[in-house]
């Protein structure tokens, strides 16, 4: 491993996460809100003296093998979170610092789980670095990295940390360098974001709220700055905004480089894209029959019905996690299709979460695959996704990927079994942290919170958290001997 250049990014990481706090410090000032600005202050003067010196290093071997970079990748980010933190604590909004590392690590793994049972009486400051984590997690603060720095140093460090980061079963270049790509993702995403701000700001919506609500939606993670979250919106303009955004931010962002690009065909024949696009319209179409009919108390007309539908579908598969409605109440029929829309998520290369709609698509036609060759043993069947032959190798870590998704969640909810709370209450739990979505059913519904498990209980979800943000990989990758060996 090689530790110089580890450290120098970590350095990075450090340096970046304290300058990104200023706003938030500067909105403390202005408002005068003491003890967050003294927290903030003292978090970004302690990141600055703890990452400064690390910058100066100046590794000899330029060489970065592939799990360094996962190793950097998993170290920032548990990094990030602990010191993410301290202004909560130090403020005093979350005293107790388990508590505070919980809801940063949703934060940055745009979760949006939360131990809070009230918001709005919250510093603007802290509602507005709660808000940011999202903002600064969704697309990765180490691609962030990649965009700015002169220079990446070492051998494919950009492509170890952009794999390491990246949500999806393959990371590909829209351009050549990795370093371009990192600067084409973030400026389609700030543009995005900027355009959200702005149609929140022409519906009304105050403008710290249109920050906070898009940082929020462009990160998928679903955090609110008010107790009923977008229900506190009286407006279906403002809903109907937020519910296009939730989907925009959930496609594939290799989707808007080629329609940029103009070549709208390769963007029409992308089979994910079909495959998503086709998921969120059943979806929306059988829940909003199923509440419609069910009874008039749960919505109203069929078009409230569909309306609800449309922005429940759209934050549980892009794994935002907002709610206009206590979707607790509705049949069983539709919370099922919520729950299944948890595990499938969003789209590869986007900033939501869950398993990504192209693993689902690998896995399925891998089972025809294998059905096919039972029937004629000696053919050789390909997998196919938009006209491209998938490797074998990704097959296979499709495959892995799905076997540690199972058996980690399995073990997450017998950990968390411990807490003694009904089995829909620990096993969306685990759903819901896992896949980056926030709230499940029951106790962490849309009405409810995560403050009463135990300080056990929420580490085991902000592990839960992690596995999912950084797609499992580079968080096992700690626990293993080989990756404190000096060998490749």
């Amino acid at each position: 491993m090689n530790k110089k250049i580890t450290l120098k990014y970590l350095g990075y990481m450090m340096v970046i996460e304290g300058a990104f706090m200023l706003p938030a410090m500067l909105i403390a000032l202005f408002c005068g809100e003491k003890a967050a600005l003294f927290g903030f202050a003292g978090t970004i003067a302690l990141l600055f003296v703890l990452g400064g010196p690390l910058l100066l290093l100046r590794p000899q071997n330029q060489t970065l093998y592939a799990k360094d970079g996962f190793f950097i990748v998993a170290l920032s980010w548990i990094v990030l979170s602990v010191f993410g933190a301290l202004p909560f604590t130090v403020s005093g909004a979350i005293p107790r610092y388990v508590d505070a590392f919980f809801e940063t690590v949703s934060g940055f793994t745009t979760t949006g789980a939360s131990i809070l049972t009230e918001i709005e009486s919250l510093p603007k400051s802290i509602l507005y670095w709660r808000s940011f984590t999202h903002w600064l997690g969704g697309m990765g603060v180490l691609v962030f990295i990649l965009a700015i720095i002169p220079k990446s140093a070492g051998s494919g460090v950009s492509l170890h940390i952009l794999r390491a980061e990246s949500p999806g079963p393959v990371v590909g270049k829209l351009v050549p360098k990795m370093r371009s790509t990192a600067r084409i993702l973030y400026a389609i995403y700030f543009a995005m974001t900027a355009l959200m701000i702005l149609l929140l700001i022409l519906g009304g919506m105050p403008l710290f709220d249109a920050f906070t609500i898009s940082f929020g939606t462009a990160g998928t993670g679903g955090f609110a700055i008010t107790n009923n979250s977008i229900a506190a919106y009286d407006s279906y303009y403002l809903q109907n905004v937020i519910t296009v955004f939730m989907l925009l931010f959930s496609v594939n962002f290799n989707i808007f480089y080629l329609l940029l690009s103009k070549e709208f065909r390769a963007a029409y024949k992308d089979t994910e894209l079909r495959v998503f696009l086709g998921i969120v319209a059943a979806s929306i179409l059988m829940i909003a029959l199923n509440i419609w009919q069910t009874g008039q108390e749960l919505c109203g007309t069929f078009l409230e019905a569909l309306h609800h539908s449309a922005f429940q579908v759209a934050t549980i598969v892009s794994t935002t996690g907002f709610a206009t409605t206590d979707f607790n109440q509705w049949p069983m029929f539709s919370k099922m299709i919520l729950m299944l829309l948890m595990f499938i998520g969003a789209s590869a290369g986007s900033t939501g979460g869950g398993m990504k709609v192209s693993r689902v698509i690998i896995l399925a036609k891998s089972i025809l695959s294998e059905i096919k060759k039972l029937i004629h043993p000696n053919s050789i069947k390909l997998v196919r996704v938009s006209g491209k032959v998938v490797s074998s190798d990704v097959v296979h870590s499709v495959n892995g990927y799905f076997a540690a998704y199972i058996a980690l969640m399995a073990l997450s909810t017998l950990c968390l079994s411990l807490d003694n709370f009904n089995f829909e209450t620990t096993f969306s739990a685990v759903v819901a942290c896992f896949n980056n979505i926030g709230p499940g059913f029951d106790m962490v519904g849309a009405a409810g919170n995560y403050s009463a498990f135990s300080d056990f209980g929420k580490l085991v979800l902000c592990a839960d958290m992690l596995l999912g943000r950084l797609e499992i990989f580079p968080i096992l990758l700690l626990f293993s001997p080989s990756l404190w060996r000096r060998t490749k």
